[in-house]
């Protein structure tokens, strides 16, 4: 069987995962693996199931029993689908950002997701993006890249999203909700937030969406063409 190139962008939330894996797919004509979407399907379906998120088990059922889909799309990078209900915008509410973090934290829910991530990059060359993206799902990435970026530029970039959607948003609101988030994903037991030792760290604090794009894209060609081997 071929082996594809995969490309893995690890960092906290708001350090520019999304939107650089997205661009820099694009521009390397790879496919992009929104790896956050699949949690954040889960924790959609089960509020909107109203399951008890500290129910272990029923969330683990529910992961086991969900479909997801990601269909490439040129705009957004990945359309989302749960059950075949597209909820490419659902999954990015408030709600679900205070959430998501303590369901993929369970045991079960994690190995469903990285099965259905790893078989996504059985098709073709990807960028895929999360928080464990280069420590567990694709150890063996021929590129591992961990963003950060400082707490007020992320919350910053996250009202903006949010904005975008015509929800209500605060700098100070989302500083809060992203330094919880970070807590809760550096201490998970199960797969945690961590910088694999492997992995290029870079700052996106000061840098424009361009500026940011182009530092990987270099960053990608350099270290792809060392192997001899195309990109495209």
């Amino acid at each position: 069987m071929e082996k594809f190139k995969v490309i893995a962008i690890d960092g906290p939330a708001g350090s520019g995962k999304s939107t650089t894996a997205r661009l820099l797919a694009e521009k390397l004509h790879f496919t992009y693996l929104d790896t956050g979407a699949m949690y954040r399907c889960v924790t959609l379906v089960a509020l909107d199931r109203k399951i008890d998120l500290q129910n272990v088990d029923e969330v683990g059922r529910l992961a086991r029993t969900l479909e997801i889909d990601l269909i490439p799309d040129q705009e957004l990078g990945n359309k989302v689908f749960a059950n075949g209900q597209e909820v490419t915008t659902a999954i990015r509410t408030p709600l679900v950002d205070a959430n998501v973090s303590l369901v993929s934290s369970y045991k079960e829910v994690r190995e469903k997701m990285v099965a259905l991530q790893r078989k996504f990059a059985e098709k073709g060359n990807v960028v895929a993006e999360g928080r464990d993206i280069a420590t567990v799902v694709f150890p063996d990435a021929d590129l591992k890249i961990y963003l950060i970026a400082d707490i007020i530029t992320r919350a910053t970039r996250r009202c903006r999203q949010l904005e975008e959607m015509g929800l209500p948003c605060t700098i100070e609101e989302q500083m809060a909700s992203l330094s919880s988030r970070d807590l809760l994903d550096s201490g998970r037991a199960i797969s945690p937030l961590r910088k694999d030792p492997e992995a290029v760290e870079m700052d996106t604090s000061g840098l424009s969406i361009a500026e940011q794009i182009e530092r990987v894209y270099q960053l990608a060609q350099k270290r792809l063409m060392l192997n001899n081997e195309s990109i495209i």
